[in-house]
């Protein structure tokens, strides 16, 4: 961090402070927001709402509540990838726990020992694929406090309820290894059936602790994330963002997009660049609509899915691929690049997952655009910097023709006739908090992949047809609220049908209603 960033960091929070001193009786949101408003920097923006999260949570909920669509950015990405990259920086106080090899043994007694005990929701990861920047280690702390937030601005769930966790097992970083700053475990990371054991104690002490408890999984790495969720999600009430949340989102974005082009999701073709967590769940994800929806079998819907990674496409000819990748190894000749796979493939849809930017040039766009009227384009890699295109790239390559989602959030263009065109964010925060509230509310035993088919269904039939023609794939997030009242209420209802979840006891009859008058506000502090 430079010192011109630490002194407007620090100036920033002193303005605020001397703000709250000079204030007789309550701090003024609006004041606030003016305060919030006039920093430039992202980071500094990030520094100064943890501080009013401390000085004044309730101001800071209000602020939250009010301002949602504009505030995210700076808890989450794209600004909170760079907070985790400096995290041990920062001057910045810790909100969640630290679960860390020097534990082991004793992890049941620390969950015990946090000071409150009635935590039904936690965001965990060891910090080891932190958005597309790689092994952050015990700096990906900073991920599971950003996400934690959403669940409280986007669903409604009390923040008293909500514990980050960051499990510190190593880091395989050596800048971080050599920094004096860095304030985890300075070791190489525990693999295998160590790494296994470690987090088989986390768990059990999880499922001990709370044993209604909805565990997040973040930002785990490949070798690990899919091995976990395996391990867990039919023990407890567990899903992976990375794998789940995304492919929820995106199937979202792409139920919405083929009603643009007037052809369902079964008659497109999708082609990834990046095999993936996040990819091959999205394929996954696709494959199991086909199935649920459409009476394809899985294998038939995987069929619609087609993925390269460094090496190439990934094809029933090639030797040692991944376990995550071999559904997906179809019987089709190998393609060096995604030009040739394009060429090859002819695909509707392309869906960007590998951290590469600018990996979608004018070439691909123009490829693209010669196989459909409407190209599907999902550059969704995160933060920013590492998105395979820009909305501005892909709308003036397309002539304004390409159906667009991002991962990260970019600004409205004005098309040849002056309208004005919003590109979607495929925001994981449309799905994830709904979908735990929702297991919160019924204390469901797990979550299934049936559950973020719904989810997905439900959000894109939010979005009219004047609205896809704008852009917006998505409803407009500052409606987080209210469409996590539609979203939460169907999937709770499905939970309890399904013999899941339990019916609240004080349940009123109408889910929505029900969901709606459960959400915390800032006004119950």
């Amino acid at each position: 961090m430079t010192t011109a960033t630490l002194t407007l960091s620090r100036s920033s929070l002193d303005l605020a402070d001397a703000r709250f001193k000079s204030l007789k009786g309550p701090i003024d949101a609006d004041l606030m927001w003016e305060v919030f408003c006039g920093i430039p920097e992202g980071i500094d923006r990030y520094l100064v709402l943890r501080d009013l999260l401390t000085v004044a949570p309730k101001v800071y909920y209000q602020l939250l509540l009010r301002h949602t669509e504009t505030i995210l950015p700076f808890i989450y990405t794209p600004t909170v990838g760079e907070a985790c990259e400096r995290y041990h920086q920062l001057p910045l106080k810790t909100r969640g726990l630290y679960l860390t090899l020097h534990d082991r043994g004793n992890i049941l007694n620390k969950l015990q020992a946090w000071p409150t005990q009635d935590i039904k929701v936690t965001v965990i990861t060891d910090g080891e694929r932190i958005l597309g920047l790689g092994d952050l280690g015990a700096n990906g702390m900073g991920i599971s406090e950003g996400k934690i937030t959403l669940y409280t601005a986007a669903a409604g769930v009390d923040p008293q309820q909500c514990l980050p966790i960051c499990v510190d097992a190593g880091t395989n970083n050596l800048k971080l290894l050599a920094d004096p700053d860095y304030r985890g475990i300075k070791a190489p990371r525990l693999t295998g059936a160590e790494f296994d054991g470690f987090m088989a104690e986390v768990m059990e002490g999880l499922r001990a602790w709370r044993p209604h408890l909805l565990v997040q999984f973040e930002d785990f790495g490949n070798n690990n994330a899919f091995r976990l969720l395996e391990a867990w999600r039919h023990k407890m009430c567990a899903f992976n963002d990375d794998i789940q949340g995304t492919a929820c989102i995106t199937l979202a974005g792409l139920l919405s997009a083929v009603r643009a082009t007037g052809k369902p999701l079964q008659q497109h073709r999708l082609l990834f660049l990046g095999a993936g967590e996040a990819g091959t769940g999205i394929g996954e994800l696709v494959a199991q609509y086909l199935h649920l929806r459409h009476g394809l079998s899985l294998e038939e819907g995987r069929q619609r899915c087609f993925f390269l990674d460094s090496k190439g496409l990934v094809c029933s000819s090639r030797s040692n691929l991944q376990h995550h990748k071999q559904p997906f190894a179809h019987d089709v000749p190998f393609c060096p690049d995604l030009k040739s796979a394009i060429t090859a493939l002819k695909p509707t849809a392309l869906i960007g997952v590998s951290t590469i930017a600018k990996a979608f040039n004018q070439e691909v766009v123009g490829a693209m655009c010669g196989l459909a009227e409407r190209p599907i384009i999902f550059p969704l890699s995160n933060p920013t910097s590492k998105s395979e295109c820009s909305f501005e790239d892909a709308f003036r390559w397309s002539n304004g023709k390409v159906l667009f989602a991002s991962g990260s959030p970019f600004a409205p263009l004005h098309g040849a006739a002056g309208a004005l065109h919003h590109p979607a964010q495929a925001n994981n925060a449309y799905i994830f908090p709904a979908v735990g509230f929702a297991a919160v509310l019924t204390q469901s035993r797990k979550i299934t992949d049936e559950m973020f088919v719904l989810a997905a269904e439900e959000l894109s039939k939010m979005t009219d047809m004047q609205e896809l023609e704008q852009g917006r794939l998505f409803p407009p997030f500052q409606r987080i609220r209210a469409i996590s009242k539609v979203l939460a209420g169907r999937v709770a209802q499905h939970m309890v049908a399904a013999g899941l979840g339990a019916l609240p006891g004080d349940f009123t009859g109408d889910w929505e209603a029900y969901v709606a008058d459960r959400m915390w506000h800032h006004d119950h502090m």
